[in-house]
Formats: C-alpha cells, sequence, structure tokens
C-alpha cells in the first residue's frame, strides 16, 4: 500500500500513537524509544541526548512506500548515514547506502520525500544545534573554519551535501548501532563515535571531488543497451500515468529492473531521481493545462496527480517561480487579447 501524507497528517498520526503506545525508556534511562505507528509501518527509532544541544537516533523503519509532503521549516544542523534504505527528495537530496547526508542549519525548503518500503531504512542521524558548531570546532582565533560556514545560514536557505558514504563511516554508524555499554559510560562512547562519525563525512564534504549535492553516478555508456531501454520504457510510463503514477516499487518491476537500477539509470540519463522526473513531467504538464482556456487550478492539480490543491501550488511555485494563479492570470490576459 502506497501512502501520501501531508506533515499535519504525519503529525496527527503520531501524536495518537504516543497516547495508545507511549515511548519507551531503556533499562539505562538514557534512551527514548519511538515505535513506528502501523499505519505508517514498522520498527523503532532509538533517541539519546549525548549533551545539551546534541541528540543521537539510531533508526531501523521500514515504511509503506511513504511519500511525506513536508512543510517549511527551520532546521538543526544535520548528519545521517544509512546502511540500508533510501529517502528520495528530488531535487533537493538522495540519502541511501551510498551517499550520506549533511544538512546545514538555516531555513529548508518544502521537500517532498520519498520512502520505498523495498528494504528497511537502518541507520543514524545526528541533530546538534547551530552554535554547537563554534563550541565545538572553532579554530584557536574562535571563528568557525571556512569549510563549516556553510552549515550555519541563520535565517537564509540551508545548504545540504550529500558525501560519498565510506567504509569507516559504515563501520563506525554500525559501532554506533551495536553499542555494548549501558550509562555514563555508553554516553562516552557514543559521544566519541559521534565526532568521529562527523568527521568522517565532513571529510567527504572538504574533499573537492565531494562537494555539492552529488556524487557523480553510473553514466548512461556503462550501462548496457538493454538497460537504457528499460529506463526510458519507465520514463515513459511515468509520463503517460502523471495522474495514477505507479510506486517506484512497482515502476521497477514493470520494466524489469532492480530499485537500485532503476535510480542509477534515471540520474544517469535524466540526471534526476525517478521522483524528481515525474515531479518535473507533472509540472511541465501542469503549465500546458493552466494556459488553455477556462481551466482551473484544482482541475489541473487533479489532472496532474495531485489531491490537494495547495501542495500542487506549492510544488508549481517551486519548479517555475510563480504561482499557478499567476500562470492563468497571464494565460487569461493573452487569450482575451487575441479575442479582442
Amino acid at each position: 500500500m502506497s501512502l501520501d501524507l501531508t506533515a499535519q497528517q504525519v503529525d496527527e498520526i503520531l501524536t495518537e500513537a504516543k497516547q495508545d503506545c507511549p515511548p519507551a525508556t531503556s533499562i539505562d534511562g538514557l534512551e527514548t524509544i519511538h515505535t513506528v505507528p502501523l499505519q505508517l509501518g514498522s520498527g523503532y527509532a532509538r533517541i539519546i541526548e549525548l549533551y545539551p544541544g546534541l541528540e543521537l537516533c539510531i533508526f531501523h523503519e521500514t515504511y509503506k512506500d511513504l511519500t511525506f509532503r513536508g512543510i517549511e521549516n527551520q532546521h538543526l544542523v544535520q548528519f545521517k548515514v544509512q546502511l540500508s534504505g533510501v529517502e528520495d527528495s528530488g531535487d533537493h537530496v538522495l540519502i541511501d547506502a551510498k551517499q550520506s547526508y549533511i544538512g546545514g542549519s538555516g531555513i529548508q525548503r518544502r521537500l517532498t520525500v520519498f520512502t520505498p518500503r523495498s528494504q528497511p531504512n537502518i541507520g543514524v542521524e545526528i541533530h546538534m544545534q547551530p552554535y554547537l558548531l563554534r563550541q565545538f570546532f572553532a579554530a584557536p582565533t574562535g571563528e568557525l573554519p571556512a569549510e563549516l560556514k556553510p552549515l550555519v545560514q541563520g535565517d537564509d536557505w540551508q545548504q545540504v551535501f550529500s558525501p560519498r558514504t565510506t567504509e569507516a563511516m559504515r563501520l563506525v554508524a554500525q559501532q554506533i548501532i551495536d553499542c555494548p555499554f549501558l550509562g555514563t559510560t555508553k554516553r562516552v562512547y557514543l559521544q566519541g563515535k559521534v565526532f568521529e562519525l562527523m568527521a568522517l563525512q565532513l571529510e567527504g564534504v572538504v574533499d573537492t571531488s565531494a562537494m555539492g549535492r552529488f556524487h557523480q553516478q553510473q553514466t548512461a555508456s556503462a550501462m548496457k543497451p538493454s538497460t537504457i531501454a528499460r529506463i526510458y520504457h519507465a520514463a515513459e510510463i511515468l509520463r503517460s500515468h502523471l495522474e495514477h503514477p505507479p510506486s517506484q516499487i512497482e515502476l521497477a518491476q514493470q520494466v524489469g529492473v532492480g530499485h537500485c537500477t532503476l535510480h542509477k539509470g534515471f540520474r544517469s540519463l535524466f540526471g534526476v531521481t525517478p521522483f524528481a522526473y515525474l515531479t518535473q513531467q507533472r509540472m511541465e504538464q501542469a503549465e500546458h493545462l493552466l494556459r488553455e482556456p477556462y481551466s482551473t487550478v484544482a482541475e489541473v492539480a487533479n489532472r496532474v496527480g495531485y489531491a490537494n490543491p495547495a501542495q500542487f501550488a506549492a510544488a508549481f511555485k517551486r519548479h517555475f517561480g510563480i504561482t499557478p494563479s499567476d500562470c492563468i492570470r497571464g494565460k487569461k490576459l493573452l487569450f482575451e487579447s487575441k479575442k479582442s
């Protein structure tokens, strides 16, 4: 079953779940353990406050092909390494077992994130108040190193990076998950491992070959011709089913490739993930429909697969820089001028 939920809907589900099944506390009192509501999937997240303003989350969660439509929000500094699973937020960032994530503080844009149920999301993430960057990493002069300044954006748009996940990162993430200690010893051990993981990820960002949001993926020339044909077929299926597209798992099955091959193929041939490609095609079709006489935002939103016109309007503005209503007004003025 596929789910398409807004941030408000997810918050309501989580709130209800906490009332029915309150979070548990670990035997040493350090962890707060949250279970994934059955409406969303299964699994858990273990939350540990390692230091005031520094929080560790160890997660093992499986979702039901979940599309989460977030809202614009004030973002903390975040480090994330996944050992399994995928989080696809279109042209923002892709997080999987090969690509880790560093998100700076600042304003995070309204995002739509797709999490397939093909495999559980297993890994660790770190949330840090931005003032701690200076406290922990300032140079002897008291200044934050130049390579870390992009992570503190205040009221500007946040910056994100996607360093390649190395074997060293995987090892440290697994050691965090498998921590053998309890109590104070556990906290000290995890503090050290968290800073080690952050250092490894930051090393990937400082390396100019890893700078930017994404690493170069498999090139089209490295794919078999039959695989290229299957990826183009998948793109055609998405273009033909904008209103009711198949899930990415279903799409991969329809064209006879694995989920990872589908992702790599789209990134190689189109420069975006399947989810981002679908959004692009929806927006291009929507722009065409909005310029037709007598169209409405609600009608166009529905025709390109958005049940909520407000979500459609937000996606359209992100893509074109104008609202659907602006597009309609321009179309009507042009239409009326032709009539006169």
